[in-house]
Protein backbone atom coordinates (compact mmCIF):
# COMPACT_ATOMS: atom_id res chain seq x y z
CA UNK A 1 0.00 0.00 0.00
CA UNK A 2 1.31 3.49 -0.90
CA UNK A 3 0.50 7.08 -0.03
CA UNK A 4 -2.97 7.41 -1.45
CA UNK A 5 -5.03 10.27 -2.79
CA UNK A 6 -8.47 10.42 -1.16
CA UNK A 7 -11.23 11.64 -3.47
CA UNK A 8 -13.74 13.64 -1.45
CA UNK A 9 -17.32 14.47 -2.43
CA UNK A 10 -19.56 16.98 -0.62
CA UNK A 11 -22.44 15.67 1.48
CA UNK A 12 -25.85 15.76 -0.23
CA UNK A 13 -27.42 19.25 0.06
CA UNK A 14 -24.11 20.68 1.21
CA UNK A 15 -21.09 22.50 -0.19
CA UNK A 16 -18.74 20.61 2.14
CA UNK A 17 -18.34 17.07 3.44
CA UNK A 18 -19.54 16.03 6.89
CA UNK A 19 -18.76 12.54 8.19
CA UNK A 20 -19.69 10.83 11.46
CA UNK A 21 -18.17 7.53 12.59
CA UNK A 22 -19.44 5.81 15.73
CA UNK A 23 -17.36 2.66 15.40
CA UNK A 24 -14.15 1.50 13.83
CA UNK A 25 -14.58 0.04 10.38
CA UNK A 26 -12.05 -1.32 7.95
CA UNK A 27 -9.95 1.63 6.79
CA UNK A 28 -9.67 1.80 3.03
CA UNK A 29 -6.96 4.45 3.37
CA UNK A 30 -4.26 4.64 6.03
CA UNK A 31 -1.58 7.13 4.98
CA UNK A 32 -3.32 9.56 2.64
CA UNK A 33 -3.80 13.13 1.47
CA UNK A 34 -6.39 15.34 -0.26
CA UNK A 35 -6.67 18.98 -1.39
CA UNK A 36 -9.41 19.79 1.15
CA UNK A 37 -8.99 21.29 4.60
CA UNK A 38 -9.96 18.75 7.25
CA UNK A 39 -11.28 19.41 10.75
CA UNK A 40 -11.31 16.31 12.95
CA UNK A 41 -13.02 15.95 16.34
CA UNK A 42 -12.76 12.70 18.29
CA UNK A 43 -15.01 12.71 21.38
CA UNK A 44 -14.03 9.10 22.17
CA UNK A 45 -10.83 7.43 21.15
CA UNK A 46 -7.09 7.61 21.61
CA UNK A 47 -4.13 6.55 19.55
CA UNK A 48 -1.33 7.70 17.28
CA UNK A 49 -1.45 11.11 15.61
CA UNK A 50 0.76 11.23 12.52
CA UNK A 51 0.35 14.33 10.37
CA UNK A 52 3.13 15.23 7.94
CA UNK A 53 6.32 15.20 10.00
CA UNK A 54 4.49 15.40 13.34
CA UNK A 55 4.06 12.24 15.43
CA UNK A 56 2.45 12.10 18.88
CA UNK A 57 -0.42 10.55 20.83
CA UNK A 58 -3.98 11.82 21.03
CA UNK A 59 -6.67 11.21 23.66
CA UNK A 60 -10.44 11.65 24.02
CA UNK A 61 -11.47 15.08 22.76
CA UNK A 62 -8.88 15.38 19.99
CA UNK A 63 -9.57 18.45 17.84
CA UNK A 64 -7.23 19.15 14.94
CA UNK A 65 -7.25 21.16 11.71
CA UNK A 66 -5.24 19.75 8.81
CA UNK A 67 -4.32 21.83 5.77
CA UNK A 68 -4.63 20.78 2.11
CA UNK A 69 -2.37 18.04 0.74
CA UNK A 70 -0.84 17.40 4.17
CA UNK A 71 -0.38 13.61 4.44
CA UNK A 72 -1.89 12.06 7.55
CA UNK A 73 -2.62 8.70 9.08
CA UNK A 74 -6.27 7.80 9.57
CA UNK A 75 -7.16 8.48 13.23
CA UNK A 76 -8.78 5.08 13.72
CA UNK A 77 -5.46 3.35 12.96
CA UNK A 78 -4.85 0.72 15.63
CA UNK A 79 -8.38 0.73 17.05
CA UNK A 80 -9.81 -2.82 17.08
CA UNK A 81 -13.32 -3.06 15.68
CA UNK A 82 -15.98 -2.89 18.39
CA UNK A 83 -14.01 -0.69 20.81
CA UNK A 84 -15.30 2.76 21.87
CA UNK A 85 -14.57 5.27 19.12
CA UNK A 86 -16.33 8.30 17.67
CA UNK A 87 -15.11 10.75 15.06
CA UNK A 88 -16.69 13.80 13.42
CA UNK A 89 -14.94 15.04 10.29
CA UNK A 90 -15.51 18.18 8.22
CA UNK A 91 -13.76 18.43 4.84
CA UNK A 92 -13.96 21.55 2.67
CA UNK A 93 -12.20 22.93 -0.36
CA UNK A 94 -10.61 26.36 -0.13
CA UNK A 95 -13.06 27.70 -2.71
CA UNK A 96 -16.17 25.88 -1.45
CA UNK A 97 -17.96 29.23 -1.02
CA UNK A 98 -16.42 30.85 -4.10
CA UNK A 99 -12.90 31.77 -5.10
CA UNK A 100 -12.93 35.20 -3.39
CA UNK A 101 -15.03 34.46 -0.31
CA UNK A 102 -12.15 34.38 2.17
CA UNK A 103 -10.89 37.73 0.84
CA UNK A 104 -13.88 39.54 2.35
CA UNK A 105 -12.90 41.79 5.32
CA UNK A 106 -15.15 39.84 7.70
CA UNK A 107 -13.23 36.65 6.90
CA UNK A 108 -9.76 37.95 7.80
CA UNK A 109 -9.36 35.89 10.96
CA UNK A 110 -10.54 32.66 9.28
CA UNK A 111 -8.27 33.37 6.30
CA UNK A 112 -5.30 33.51 8.67
CA UNK A 113 -6.48 30.33 10.41
CA UNK A 114 -6.60 28.43 7.12
CA UNK A 115 -3.13 29.67 6.20
CA UNK A 116 -1.73 28.39 9.51
CA UNK A 117 -3.42 25.00 9.06
CA UNK A 118 -0.78 24.00 6.50
CA UNK A 119 1.39 23.17 9.52
CA UNK A 120 -1.46 21.34 11.29
CA UNK A 121 -3.17 22.86 14.35
CA UNK A 122 -4.30 21.12 17.54
CA UNK A 123 -6.86 22.79 19.83
CA UNK A 124 -7.51 22.35 23.53
CA UNK A 125 -8.92 24.15 26.56
CA UNK A 126 -11.98 26.39 26.33
CA UNK A 127 -11.82 26.38 22.53
CA UNK A 128 -12.19 22.62 22.35
CA UNK A 129 -14.94 22.73 24.96
CA UNK A 130 -16.91 25.18 22.81
CA UNK A 131 -16.21 23.72 19.38
CA UNK A 132 -16.84 20.04 20.18
CA UNK A 133 -20.59 20.44 20.88
CA UNK A 134 -20.95 22.82 17.92
CA UNK A 135 -19.54 20.20 15.57
CA UNK A 136 -22.01 17.70 16.97
CA UNK A 137 -24.85 20.14 16.18
CA UNK A 138 -23.79 20.07 12.53
CA UNK A 139 -24.89 16.45 12.30
CA UNK A 140 -28.60 17.25 12.65
CA UNK A 141 -28.77 20.81 11.38
CA UNK A 142 -30.66 21.66 8.13
CA UNK A 143 -28.40 22.74 5.23
CA UNK A 144 -28.52 26.52 5.74
CA UNK A 145 -27.96 26.33 9.52
CA UNK A 146 -25.22 23.75 8.96
CA UNK A 147 -23.29 26.24 6.85
CA UNK A 148 -23.73 29.02 9.41
CA UNK A 149 -22.63 26.71 12.20
CA UNK A 150 -19.52 25.75 10.26
CA UNK A 151 -18.57 29.41 9.80
CA UNK A 152 -19.11 29.98 13.53
CA UNK A 153 -16.87 27.00 14.30
CA UNK A 154 -14.13 28.34 12.04
CA UNK A 155 -14.41 31.79 13.64
CA UNK A 156 -14.17 30.23 17.12
CA UNK A 157 -11.01 28.39 16.07
CA UNK A 158 -9.61 31.54 14.47
CA UNK A 159 -10.08 33.46 17.74
CA UNK A 160 -8.62 30.74 19.97
CA UNK A 161 -6.24 32.03 22.65
CA UNK A 162 -2.59 31.27 21.95
CA UNK A 163 -2.42 28.62 24.68
CA UNK A 164 -5.46 26.82 23.18
CA UNK A 165 -3.96 26.51 19.68
CA UNK A 166 -0.85 24.39 19.25
CA UNK A 167 0.98 24.37 15.88
CA UNK A 168 2.05 20.84 15.05
CA UNK A 169 4.83 21.99 12.68
CA UNK A 170 3.77 19.14 10.43
CA UNK A 171 4.28 20.91 7.11
CA UNK A 172 6.67 19.09 4.85
CA UNK A 173 8.19 21.95 2.85
CA UNK A 174 11.65 21.37 1.42
CA UNK A 175 12.50 18.88 4.16
CA UNK A 176 9.40 16.78 3.55
CA UNK A 177 8.96 13.13 2.83
CA UNK A 178 9.41 11.93 -0.73
CA UNK A 179 6.66 9.94 -2.40
CA UNK A 180 8.79 6.81 -2.16
CA UNK A 181 9.30 7.30 1.59
CA UNK A 182 5.60 7.95 2.12
CA UNK A 183 4.68 4.74 0.32
CA UNK A 184 7.24 2.69 2.23
CA UNK A 185 6.02 4.01 5.58
CA UNK A 186 2.44 3.21 4.64
CA UNK A 187 3.39 -0.42 3.91
CA UNK A 188 5.08 -0.67 7.30
CA UNK A 189 2.04 0.74 9.14
CA UNK A 190 -0.24 -1.69 7.38
CA UNK A 191 2.03 -4.67 8.11
CA UNK A 192 2.23 -3.82 11.82
CA UNK A 193 -1.55 -3.47 12.02
CA UNK A 194 -1.98 -6.93 10.50
CA UNK A 195 0.76 -8.78 12.41
CA UNK A 196 1.34 -7.10 15.81
CA UNK A 197 -0.31 -10.05 17.61
CA UNK A 198 2.61 -12.31 16.72
CA UNK A 199 5.25 -12.20 19.44
CA UNK A 200 7.73 -13.56 16.89
CA UNK A 201 7.36 -10.53 14.60
CA UNK A 202 10.92 -9.58 13.67
CA UNK A 203 12.74 -6.54 12.36
CA UNK A 204 13.81 -8.62 9.37
CA UNK A 205 10.17 -9.21 8.36
CA UNK A 206 9.31 -5.54 8.53
CA UNK A 207 12.51 -4.58 6.73
CA UNK A 208 11.55 -6.98 3.95
CA UNK A 209 8.19 -5.22 3.62
CA UNK A 210 10.06 -1.92 3.26
CA UNK A 211 12.48 -3.52 0.74
CA UNK A 212 15.48 -2.51 2.85
CA UNK A 213 18.27 -4.30 4.65
CA UNK A 214 17.85 -4.44 8.44
CA UNK A 215 20.48 -1.71 9.15
CA UNK A 216 19.07 0.55 6.43
CA UNK A 217 15.51 -0.02 7.67
CA UNK A 218 16.42 0.80 11.26
CA UNK A 219 17.96 4.10 10.16
CA UNK A 220 15.00 4.86 7.89
CA UNK A 221 12.35 4.06 10.51
CA UNK A 222 14.06 6.12 13.21
CA UNK A 223 14.32 9.06 10.81
CA UNK A 224 10.67 8.81 9.80
CA UNK A 225 9.03 8.19 13.17
CA UNK A 226 11.66 9.19 15.78
CA UNK A 227 11.16 5.72 17.29
CA UNK A 228 12.93 2.41 16.96
CA UNK A 229 10.74 -0.38 15.60
CA UNK A 230 10.82 -2.04 19.03
CA UNK A 231 9.54 1.11 20.72
CA UNK A 232 6.89 1.59 18.06
CA UNK A 233 5.67 -2.01 18.41
CA UNK A 234 5.56 -1.77 22.18
CA UNK A 235 3.56 1.46 22.05
CA UNK A 236 1.19 -0.03 19.47
CA UNK A 237 0.68 -3.22 21.47
CA UNK A 238 0.05 -1.30 24.70
CA UNK A 239 -2.56 0.77 22.83
CA UNK A 240 -4.30 -2.44 21.79
CA UNK A 241 -4.09 -3.78 25.35
CA UNK A 242 -5.74 -0.61 26.73
CA UNK A 243 -8.78 -1.30 24.60
CA UNK A 244 -8.96 -5.01 25.35
CA UNK A 245 -8.76 -4.31 29.08
CA UNK A 246 -12.13 -2.58 28.81
CA UNK A 247 -13.62 -6.04 28.19
CA UNK A 248 -14.10 -7.39 31.71
CA UNK A 249 -14.49 -10.93 30.38
CA UNK A 250 -10.85 -11.07 29.29
CA UNK A 251 -8.23 -11.97 31.87
CA UNK A 252 -5.08 -9.81 31.94
CA UNK A 253 -3.11 -12.85 30.81
CA UNK A 254 -5.34 -13.22 27.74
CA UNK A 255 -4.87 -9.56 26.91
CA UNK A 256 -1.12 -9.98 27.26
CA UNK A 257 -0.81 -12.79 24.73
CA UNK A 258 -3.48 -11.36 22.39
CA UNK A 259 -1.36 -8.24 21.93
CA UNK A 260 1.89 -9.95 21.00
CA UNK A 261 3.66 -10.09 24.37
CA UNK A 262 5.26 -13.44 25.14
CA UNK A 263 5.26 -13.24 28.95
CA UNK A 264 3.20 -11.51 31.61
CA UNK A 265 6.13 -9.91 33.43
CA UNK A 266 7.32 -8.12 30.30
CA UNK A 267 3.75 -7.06 29.51
CA UNK A 268 3.25 -5.53 32.97
CA UNK A 269 6.58 -3.70 32.82
CA UNK A 270 5.96 -2.33 29.32
CA UNK A 271 2.37 -1.36 30.09
CA UNK A 272 3.48 0.63 33.15
CA UNK A 273 6.21 2.33 31.10
CA UNK A 274 3.67 3.79 28.68
CA UNK A 275 0.67 4.39 30.96
CA UNK A 276 2.15 4.82 34.45
CA UNK A 277 -0.15 2.04 35.71
CA UNK A 278 -0.32 -1.72 35.82
CA UNK A 279 -2.91 -3.35 33.54
CA UNK A 280 -5.06 -4.17 36.57
CA UNK A 281 -4.89 -0.59 37.89
CA UNK A 282 -5.75 0.74 34.43
CA UNK A 283 -8.79 -1.53 34.18
CA UNK A 284 -10.04 -0.57 37.65
CA UNK A 285 -9.70 3.15 36.93
CA UNK A 286 -11.40 3.01 33.52
CA UNK A 287 -14.21 0.75 34.64
CA UNK A 288 -14.79 2.41 38.00
CA UNK A 289 -13.92 -0.63 40.07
Amino acid sequence: MKLQFEPIHPTVDSSFTLLHYTEVGKAELLWHYHPEYELVYIPRGHGRRHIGQHISRFEDGELVLIGPDLPHLTFSYGHPAGTPFEEIVVQLRGDFLGADFWDKPEMAAIRQLLARSHEGLSFRGSTRTAVGPALRQLLNAPPFMRLLLLLQVLQELAQAPANDCLPLHAGTGGQGLSGKEQQRLSRVYQFVEQHYQRASLSVQEVADVAHLSVPAFCRYFKKMTRHTLTDFLQEYRVGQACRLLLDDDLAVTEVCYSCGFNNLSHFNKTFRKYTGQSPTEYRRQRMGK
